[in-house]
């Protein structure tokens, strides 16, 4: 098994919150408040944590430590990052935590209630209550109350412990219904308790007595908080998402804060001193609401908020490849920066008519439209009009959205040719925006494809004679220049139409029934998806099926091409990530996931890769290894199984795992031998400078006689014999060239220069020994290496005894043979290249 050689996991983004309530803790020294949310197996302080292995089931904070609970461990995080203590011990599920001085108290599902040393990471005491007569549902400190904490049950009942001597103090009959929170108010003695029944109690423990009673008709009460900045108010929060303001002094309901979240309120927290309210809940949103008027409700101040249903499409926009476009099924367009989660914005959810819909409230408006299936952006006019254009879940109409404004846009695009009859059960299926910003085509379930102005929103004409396919239209695309729309549909064709005059050119017929297309501008590439699971690629200049891709086991979901067209990225429900080769039609990567990919996008920059989930309500980013590390990549075998990666933002960092990758990634980098093969010509590897100025050398020398004058001294037969010399008489004998040429390559040029001059008879050489040194060159010209210094070498001897050589009928011989073997191997090179240019011309002219 191998993990993904091109991707490894980086973040995920558009997740803030899920059920667990949030987490507020004040910073002394910087003097601001940070709020700690959970989400999944990470927790978040806007700044993510490292991941635990399981889905962390609760949270709490001290002033120094974030902990969380996953499973039966209970593990402190310093920083937001690092674990420094583990509290294992649990039998059971850990539900409830509460950071008690430099205690930590922790309850589990089988009611063991453990009070931990938070250093030592010893339990200091255990106490066990029996399920049936008290079973633990909230725990808290009561403010002023030393080693006290008071502890809530499902049956009703309340607790008072001193748990440094482990004495039970006092028992609260409570109020016939489960105790579900317990909060203390800015007053002393005093706690709000939050009942099943929907009751708040304002209780004093001291006294035993309750001082007042408040009733909210939205079910249990699932959080409470408590203003601390001279306004008696108390917040209440529900399982439907509404938020009661109850005056504690006239003992009234003063506001009420309906859909502050689309599902259960988690968590409520007023800032110390400050009228602001923060509140979490599981649709993936954390809110702060400002109190900024007399006795009014909330006002929202600012927002962290992700889909609240998990992602349907996904698509970068804009070429800086900094905002992922995501469709949900929760009906949200949103837009999610990968630089930082401030870029942020949402477009907010469609609806039929805006204005009626912002007087009803969305929650119960019957113009809502449905979530989103799949739309097509294109940012070159988008700071004049619309640059985004969906289709809806079972809706004829498409709708287009403004990037800029963060909303819905100006048009409804609709055929008239139904007459507005919406029983037809006729739907918008595929959309593709053309480059120019200008127009948008949309095919539709009946086989139609209509074209529209965007800007305007005017229908422009229709494709075909009456519709375009004879089954639904699976996929439209539009050209880079506006001359081409393609389209596939349900009758099992792929047809290419002139873009202006809705002209049918070609018709090209598909194996099976296409599901998508996706279409590569700048190559000129289409991939289709089939419903049989393969993938076809189609060269649009030749018409042609040039690819096919076998190997997925389940439906296609999505596909991306890479910013240079060169691969072609899939995502399927066999839980694959597959990465294909287009010129080598090679699947060159691919990687497991535990839950399918229902869409993918690839950076325009090529950085990363975008993935989002069934089930998972994130996006995920990959980061294309490719573009800052040597990766080999090799065809993989059709047998290949591929290793589960995790998704990023919830890794669990195996240390065995990654070594064993950093083995195998060493075990893989590419050696070249120092001749590839007897047959091909080879340079040597020594640098330029030791033998591309041989010939020059004079005239350096020339130069160099400005600042250093030399004379040279001829020596005649008083020469010593250099290593050089000697090894040239010794090759003589033995025909072994292989050691004078070791000696030569380790000179300088100037030395070179020296030693060629010596072998002349009048510096103290020898003919034979001159005849050495051609057959030297023979050698070398016929191992076919060290081809550049052959020529240098040959250049040089022949600039210094041309004269000589044609003198002397033994090396007049050799030369000639020397000549011969020299253009035999070049006519050899000069084909070689010749065949290199031609293809290489080819390749740039040609298409796949």
């Amino acid at each position: 098994h191998a993990r993904s050689a091109i991707f490894s996991g980086f973040r995920a983004l558009g997740l803030y919150s899920n059920h667990l309530a949030h987490v507020v803790r004040f910073h002394k020294k910087h003097r601001e408040f940070y709020l700690v949310a959970a989400v999944g197996k990470s927790f978040h302080t806007y700044n993510v944590s490292n991941a635990l292995v399981e889905d962390i089931t609760c949270l709490a904070a001290d002033r120094m430590l974030v902990y969380a609970a996953h499973g039966k461990t209970v593990e402190a995080f310093a920083k937001n990052k690092e674990v420094v203590h583990t509290y294992p011990g649990h039998s059971a599920d850990v539900h409830l935590l509460l950071p008690f001085g430099d205690h930590l108290i922790s309850v589990d599902r089988d009611n063991a209630v453990i009070v931990w040393d938070v250093e030592s990471e010893e339990e200091y005491l255990r106490i066990s209550f029996d399920k049936v007569s008290f079973e633990v549902s909230a725990i808290m400190h009561p403010s002023t109350y030393l080693n006290k904490i008071l502890l809530g049950s499902s049956q009703g009942g309340l607790q008072l412990w001193n748990i440094k001597s482990n004495k039970l103090l006092f028992t609260f009959s409570g109020w016939g219904s489960a105790v579900t929170v317990l909060q203390q108010t800015p007053a002393v003695d005093v706690v709000g308790v939050g009942l099943a029944s929907g009751h708040v109690v304002i209780h004093n423990i001291k006294f035993d007595e309750t001082l007042m009673k408040f009733q909210q008709d939205w079910g249990p009460v699932t959080a409470l908080a408590f203003r601390t900045d001279g306004h008696p108010i108390m917040a209440a929060g529900s399982p439907v998402g509404h938020i009661g303001l109850w005056d504690l002094e006239e003992k009234k309901l003063v506001g009420q804060m309906r859909d502050a979240h689309s599902t259960a309120i988690a968590g409520l927290t007023f800032l110390l001193s400050e009228p602001l309210l923060i509140t979490n809940g599981a649709d993936n949103a954390i809110r702060v609401w400002i109190f900024d008027t007399a006795g009014g409700e909330g006002r929202l101040l600012r927002s962290r908020l992700g889909h609240g249903a998990p992602p349907t499409k996904i698509l970068h926009h804009g070429q800086n490849g900094q905002q992922v476009l995501s469709a949900g099924q929760d009906g949200t367009l949103q837009s999610f920066s990968t630089i930082h989660e401030k870029f942020n914005k949402s477009l907010g959810h469609g609806s039929i008519n805006k204005k009626k819909s912002k007087k009803k409230g969305l929650k119960y408006d019957a113009m809502k439209l449905p979530a989103i299936t799949t739309f097509a952006s294109e940012c070159a006019r988008q700071s004049d009009w619309d640059g985004i254009v969906a289709c809806h879940r079972g809706f004829l109409i498409a709708t287009t959205w403004n990037y800029q404004k963060g909303s819905m846009g100006a048009y409804k695009l609709e055929p008239k040719r139904f007459d507005r009859n919406r029983a037809l059960n006729v739907y918008a299926t595929a959309v593709d925006v053309s480059s120019c910003g200008n127009f948008v085509v949309v095919g539709l379930s009946s086989g139609h494809i209509d074209m529209y102005n965007i800007q305007s929103g005017i229908h422009r004409g229709y494709y075909g004679e009456e519709k375009a396919h004879d089954g639904p239209v699976r996929g439209v695309a539009l050209d880079g220049l506006n001359q081409l729309t393609l389209s596939a549909g349900g009758d099992r064709l792929l047809k290419i139409w002139k873009f202006k005059s809705f002209k049918l050119l070609h018709t090209v017929g598909l194996e099976a029934s296409p599901a998508s297309i996706l279409y590569h501008r700048d190559s000129g590439m289409l991939s289709i998806a089939l419903d049989d699971f393969t993938l076809n690629i189609v060269d649009i200049e030749t018409k042609r099926i040039v690819r096919k891709f076998l190997g997925h086991r389940s439906q296609i979901n999505d596909m991306t091409f890479s910013p240079d067209g060169r691969w072609l990225i899939s995502a399927s429900m066999d839980c694959t990530v597959r990465t294909w080769d287009l010129p080598s039609g090679c699947l060159v990567d691919c990687f497991l996931l535990d839950a399918a990919a229902v869409s993918l996008t690839m950076s325009p920059t090529g950085n990363f890769l975008a993935s989002s989930h069934v089930d998972d309500l994130g996006i995920y980013l990959w980061s294309n290894n490719t573009l800052c590390d040597l990766v080999s990549l090799r065809p993989l075998p059709a047998d290949y199984e591929p290793a589960v990666v995790t998704l990023p933002g919830t890794y669990d960092d195996d240390d065995e795992e990654l070594e064993e990758d950093m083995d195998t990634a060493e075990m893989s980098v590419y050696v070249s031998p120092e001749q590839l093969d007897q047959h091909l010509v080879t340079l040597s590897l020594l640098p330029d400078s030791r033998w591309k100025n041989l010939l020059n050398l004079d005239v350096i020398k020339v130069h160099n006689n400005v600042f250093l004058p030399s004379k040279v001294v001829n020596l005649g037969v008083l020469a010593q014999k250099s290593q050089f010399y000697l090894r040239l008489e010794d090759a003589l004998i033995s025909n072994n060239y292989s050691e004078p040429l070791r000696v030569l390559k380790e000179l300088g040029p100037s030395a070179i220069d020296t030693e060629l001059r010596s072998l002349a008879p009048d510096m103290g050489g020898d003919v034979a020994v001159m005849q050495s040194f051609l057959k030297l060159i023979s050698s070398m010209l016929d191992s076919k290496r060290d081809f550049d210094l052959a020529q240098a070498y040959l250049a040089l001897f022949l600039k210094l005894h041309l004269r000589l050589i044609s003198q002397e009928p033994r090396l007049m011989q050799e030369a000639t043979q020397v000549s011969a073997r020299l253009e035999e191997s070049w006519i050899g090179m000069q084909t070689l290249f010749n065949q290199s240019l031609c293809l290489l011309q080819y390749i740039k002219s040609a298409l796949l």
